[in-house]
C-alpha cells in the first residue's frame, strides 16, 4: 500500500480536536459551549470526534500490521514499540515535574500514589489519574486523563491478534469481523441506550463499545480492501447521510458505519500537502499523552481562560509531540524489523 496518503495529517488532526476540546472543562468551561456540539444539537464534542478517528484508524491499519506480521511475538513487538516507549517517558517526566505543583498534607516522596504514578500507569490496566495533592485545586483533578483510552486501544489489538490463527482465510476473517461488528453495533443500539446509566455497563460498558465498535468496523474494512474503493460519489452519499442523520438527531445510530467510511476515504484521496504532511513526523500520539498535563500545568500556573489555554496548549503540545516522534518514538520503531529476543525465531516458526 502506497505511503502517500492522508493519515499523518488526519492523526494529527484528531490530536488538536483533543486538546481544543480538553481546553474547556480544564479551564472551567462548559464543553458544551463548543461550536460544533452546538451546531450538532449535542451529538458531537471535538475531543469524542478526535477519539472515534484514532480508533477507526488504528483497527484499520492495525489489521493491516498483523497481516503482515512474521508472527505473533513480531505483532505484540510492534505494538509494543509503538505505545510503551513514549508512555514510558512521559510518566517519568510527569513523576519529574509533579514536585514543583505539589501541595500535599503529607511529603511528596511519603506520599505512596507517587511511587504508584508510573507502574500504575505503565500496565494500561490499573489507570491512576491523580495523585493527591497535585492539581487539587484546578477545575478539573487529573495529572494526565487522556491515558485512559490507552488501555481500551491495547485490549483490542489483543482481540485482533486472535485474527492470526485464520490468517490464510480471508473469508473466514471477514465473517468473523463483521459478526463481531453486527454483535457490538446490536448491543450498543438496543441495550445501552437502556442501561447507560445503571452498574450493568455504566461508563465501563460504553466506552467499550463505543470505541470497541469504531476499532473492528476500521478492521473490517482493512479485510474487504476498502482502500480501493475511490469513488467520489461513494463519498458524498455517504457524508450526505451523515449530515441527514446529524439533523434529524439519529447520527449515535450509524456513526459506527458512516464515520469509518467517510475518514478511510479522505484518508486515501490524493491530497497534495496533505498526503506529505508525514515528512515532518508523526506528532499525533505525542501531542495526545502531553497534552493534558500540559494544560493542567498551564491553569496551575497562570490560570488561563479556555481560548487563551488553547492557544499555549496546541503550541507547546505539538512541540512535545514532535520531540516526541524524533527523538524517543521514531527511535523505538526502528526496532521493529529487528529481532530484540532469541525466542522470536520460535515464534516465527510457528505460523507453519
Amino acid at each position: 500500500m502506497t505511503k502517500r496518503n492522508n493519515f499523518d495529517f488526519l492523526r494529527f488532526l484528531f490530536a488538536i480536536f483533543v486538546v481544543i476540546s480538553h481546553s474547556y472543562p480544564l479551564s472551567g468551561s462548559d464543553e458544551s459551549s463548543q461550536w460544533i456540539y452546538q451546531i450538532t444539537n449535542g451529538q458531537i464534542v471535538l475531543a469524542r470526534l478526535g477519539l472515534d478517528g484514532f480508533f477507526i484508524i488504528s483497527g484499520f491499519f492495525i489489521y493491516q500490521s498483523l497481516q503482515r506480521s512474521s508472527g505473533l511475538l513480531n505483532y505484540y513487538k510492534k505494538r509494543f514499540l509503538r505505545l510503551f516507549p513514549a508512555l514510558f517517558i512521559v510518566l517519568l517526566l510527569t513523576i519529574i515535574l509533579v514536585p514543583f505543583v505539589y501541595y500535599g498534607d503529607i511529603p511528596f516522596w511519603k506520599n505512596p500514589q507517587v511511587l504508584s504514578y508510573v507502574p500504575n500507569n505503565l500496565s494500561l490496566y490499573n489507570f491512576q489519574p491523580v495523585i493527591n495533592g497535585v492539581f487539587d485545586n484546578n477545575p478539573y483533578h487529573s495529572i494526565n486523563g487522556s491515558l485512559w483510552t490507552i488501555r481500551y486501544e491495547f485490549s483490542l489489538y489483543i482481540g485482533l491478534s486472535l485474527l492470526y490463527f485464520f490468517r490464510n482465510n480471508k473469508v473466514l476473517k471477514r465473517l468473523l469481523l463483521s459478526f463481531c461488528l453486527a454483535i457490538l453495533l446490536f448491543i450498543y443500539n438496543f441495550f445501552l441506550s437502556r442501561f447507560a446509566g445503571s452498574s450493568v455497563f455504566g461508563m465501563l460498558g460504553y466506552e467499550i463499545l463505543d470505541l470497541g465498535t469504531f476499532f473492528v468496523c476500521g478492521s473490517l474494512l482493512a479485510a474487504f480492501e476498502f482502500e480501493k474503493v475511490n469513488k467520489k460519489w461513494v463519498l458524498w452519499v455517504i457524508i450526505l447521510l451523515a449530515i441527514v442523520s446529524i439533523h434529524f438527531n439519529f447520527y449515535s445510530n450509524v456513526k459506527h458505519i458512516v464515520l469509518p467510511m467517510i475518514i478511510l476515504m479522505v484518508g486515501f484521496m490524493p491530497l497534495p500537502f496533505f498526503s506529505t504532511f508525514g515528512k515532518i513526523g508523526d506528532m499525533s500520539y505525542g501531542i495526545y499523552i502531553y497534552s493534558f498535563p500540559i494544560q493542567q500545568t498551564l491553569v496551575y500556573f497562570f490560570k488561563l481562560n479556555v481560548y487563551q489555554l488553547i492557544f499555549w496548549s496546541l503550541l507547546l503540545s505539538i512541540l512535545f509531540g514532535y520531540l516526541s516522534w524524533h527523538l524517543i518514538e521514531k527511535k523505538a520503531l526502528k526496532y521493529k524489523r529487528k529481532p530484540i529476543f532469541k525466542i522470536d525465531n520460535i515464534f516465527k516458526s510457528l505460523k507453519n
